[in-house]
């Protein structure tokens, strides 16, 4: 097993944490708040899952960029979109700008203020990360037979 192979391990377990956390989130926890208007049931969740999430996260965007370069898609040739591998990694790395977007919507504007009136929007956060979270997760599997 080589090293690229190790990192892969650590990035699809990272994967699995940061999209797997944010599916219960969306699944199990949002639909109740949303139910009782209660918008302690995300907080509560958020506090709990914070650590773990932000250190997949962390392990993610290491890992990922390790990858990149290994696949020979270094910084210079991001958002080329001049092949396969060139095209999955740039549209992931938009959909991390995305995502790190989302979060700075959530920790700065909604959840300083977040009542059982507002809670719809840090629904809309939780849902697009989560989507957001799943396509880069079917996106690097295509890269196992080249990208797209």
């Amino acid at each position: 097993m080589g090293l690229h192979h190790v990192i892969l391990i650590f990035h699809l377990l990272a994967a699995a944490i940061w999209v797997g956390g944010h599916l219960l989130l969306s699944v199990c926890y949002l639909p109740a708040a949303l139910k009782k208007k209660d918008p302690h049931i995300i907080l509560d969740f958020e506090k709990k899952f914070e650590t773990l999430g932000m250190s997949s996260l962390v392990v993610l965007i290491i890992t990922g960029i390790w990858m990149a370069y290994d696949f020979g898609v270094t910084f210079e040739t991001w958002f080329s979109f001049s092949g396969g591998f060139e095209k999955v990694i740039s549209i992931k790395l938009i959909l991390l700008f995305l995502t790190f977007f989302c979060a700075v919507c959530a920790q700065f504007y909604i959840i300083p203020n977040l009542n059982e009136t507002n809670i719809k929007k840090i629904a809309a956060i939780i849902l697009s990360v989560t989507a957001i979270g799943i396509t880069m997760l079917i996106l690097g599997s295509t890269l196992r037979y080249g990208g797209i």
